[in-house]
């Protein structure tokens, strides 16, 4: 067998001109030498170099010590004639040929706009794909904001974990049709090249590890540290290889940013060719009771114009909280003493550490953050004092919890309290990714229009 060299690099320039240059033992090990002659051969995006005694290009030396190296410098037209404008290139050496071809991620970059393209021309739903699905309200919210700017879609695959999570999500989730594929279990378990490409790729990576509560009740120095959700984001980047989705939308805590995990992130999703900007969305100020944070991720491949930056509400929300509440007589028996958290906040507050319970009366125009243990009545978190007695208190109702959030109520519709206030609780404000769809959708409709327009 022939020896062979296999270069991945990038396509330089030269007054004007797309330039490949190749030098060096990387070569001469082939067989390759100064003063041999070779022929440029095109055929579909790719590139031959053949050699022949009589061929119309010369292999160049460079002296380096006592040795001549050759070097090949291309800058003819067949290279941007074969290839296009391309950035890098794969280079094969072997024998009596130099086989030159487009690297495999900018191949993936192309195919993946000419799926989404030719999808936004022929009016056919998007295939989304979802990650750490939960209950899908993620999904939904987009779903909902891509349909605001009349862009269609459907659910392509929903991943869970959870199996009690992925329940709820068949049985009141709308963005699951017949031929949608439900996949119960760890994501690094998935075996993503059996599943279809997709257009969009949500996921919101379980937070467990990145949360200052996370952090601090499992001790842990570093998010990856965390034992199950820790490297999460591997299989997460598997999943953008295999898949080639034109858009992903990640989903987390604050926090998360500033991970090593999200730094690993950027930087491959750079490498793949997405353009990727982040922010972090106020929940309150985009349309919702709650004042709830989140990191919001989006990559996007070259040529689809998105700026979060420009994000806006897309409903006004409520006055105040007496708005969302049920009626007294309708959670009259809810109410309890807590008296176990009253002494808490004593004893926080006589320590000096300044831990306040959040008791509500209605009138407030927001409440802070609700989490995943919400029916554990955790002093931190929202309770409602009765109008008549200070000393009694209740958590809000599954319902209640939803319309903070701006989430449907349907999406809890059947389920226990205790599983409806986890499935809320570690869900994103609604209305704030609904916003997000819109944006990504009012930028695929003016991308459909555009390339209509070029044809």
């Amino acid at each position: 067998m022939s020896k062979s060299t296999v270069i991945y690099t990038k396509i330089g320039e030269h007054r004007g001109k797309q330039r490949l240059w190749l030098e060096g033992n990387r070569l001469a090990r082939t067989g390759i030498s100064p003063g041999q002659r070779f022929n440029l051969v095109a055929g579909r995006k790719s590139l031959t170099l053949q050699f022949a005694a009589d061929g119309a290009y010369k292999v160049s030396r460079r002296k380096r010590g006592e040795n001549e190296l050759p070097v090949i410098d291309i800058t003819a037209a067949e290279l941007a004639e074969a290839l296009g404008k391309v950035e890098r290139v794969r280079v094969v050496v072997r024998g009596n040929r130099i086989d030159i071809t487009i690297h495999h991620h900018d191949l993936a970059e192309s195919e993946r706009m000419e799926r989404l393209l030719k999808a936004l021309s022929n009016g056919e739903p998007l295939e989304i794909g979802s990650i750490a699905h939960g209950g899908g309200v993620l999904d939904l919210a987009i779903h909902t904001g891509l349909a605001d700017a009349g862009v269609p879609s459907r659910l392509a695959f929903a991943n869970e974990l959870e199996g009690a999570y992925l329940d709820a999500s068949l049985a009141n989730n709308p963005v699951w049709d017949e031929d949608s594929i439900a996949i119960q279990g760890p994501m690094q378990d998935v075996e993503w090249h059996k599943l279809p490409p997709v257009h969009l790729l949500l996921a919101g990576l379980p937070c467990t590890g990145a949360s200052l509560s996370g952090r601090a009740k499992n001790g842990l120095a570093h998010a990856e540290a965390h034992e199950t959700a820790g490297s999460l984001f591997v299989a997460f980047l598997n999943a953008i290889q295999t898949l080639r989705p034109a858009a992903v939308l990640l989903e987390n805590v604050p926090p998360y940013q500033n991970t090593v995990s999200m730094m690993v992130i950027r930087n491959v999703l750079s490498g793949l060719g997405y353009e990727v900007q982040e922010t972090v969305l106020d929940g309150h100020a985009l349309g919702a009771l709650e004042r709830r944070d989140r990191l919001c991720m989006l990559a996007v491949s070259k040529g689809i114009e998105v700026d979060l930056g420009k994000l806006e509400p897309v409903r006004q929300r409520e006055a105040s909280l007496q708005e969302v509440l049920e009626p007294h007589e309708a959670v009259a028996s809810r109410y309890k003493a807590y008296s176990y958290l009253a002494d808490k906040e004593a004893r926080d507050l006589a320590s000096g550490k300044g831990f306040r319970r959040q008791l509500l009366d209605g009138s407030e125009d927001g409440l802070g953050t609700i989490g995943r243990g919400y029916a554990k009545a955790r002093s931190t978190e929202p309770f409602i004092r009765h109008p008549d007695d200070p000393g009694l208190s209740r958590l809000l109702t599954k319902a209640e919890h939803a319309r903070v959030k701006t989430i449907p109520e349907e999406l809890v519709h059947g389920l226990p309290e205790t599983v409806s206030h986890e499935l809320l609780g570690q869900s994103v404000v609604f209305t704030a990714f609904r916003a997000v769809g819109r944006l990504v959708g009012n930028c695929l409709a003016s991308l459909k229009r555009s390339d209509a327009i070029a044809a």
